[in-house]
């Protein structure tokens, strides 16, 4: 399990953002909008299922990680930007 030190988890959260932003073609929205502590799943950026599944199929093919095993965890680890950096840094095979 890699850890990344404090830069690296910000790089990986800005890497995050775009990535979320790419793959579900949010176009009036920049990393600098998206905080990094905010939900990304109701009042926060407003995703729903579908985006995480996307987000899912995304982070699949940039990092190897599988989701969706645990849909409880998967909740943890999708809440906010922070959480799934965390859990992409502890978990990728990319």
């Amino acid at each position: 399990m890699k850890q990344l030190d404090a830069v690296g988890t910000i790089d990986l959260e800005v890497e995050l953002k775009d990535l979320i932003i790419e793959a579900l073609v949010l176009e009036d929205v920049t990393p600098e909008e998206i905080v990094s502590e905010d939900p990304l799943f109701g009042e926060g950026l407003g995703l729903d299922s579908i985006d995480a599944l996307e987000i899912g199929m995304a982070l699949e093919l940039k990092y190897g990680i599988i989701t969706g095993e645990d849909p409880d965890e998967d909740r943890t680890h999708f809440s906010c930007v922070r959480s799934l950096a965390a859990f992409v840094s502890g978990h990728r095979t990319k």
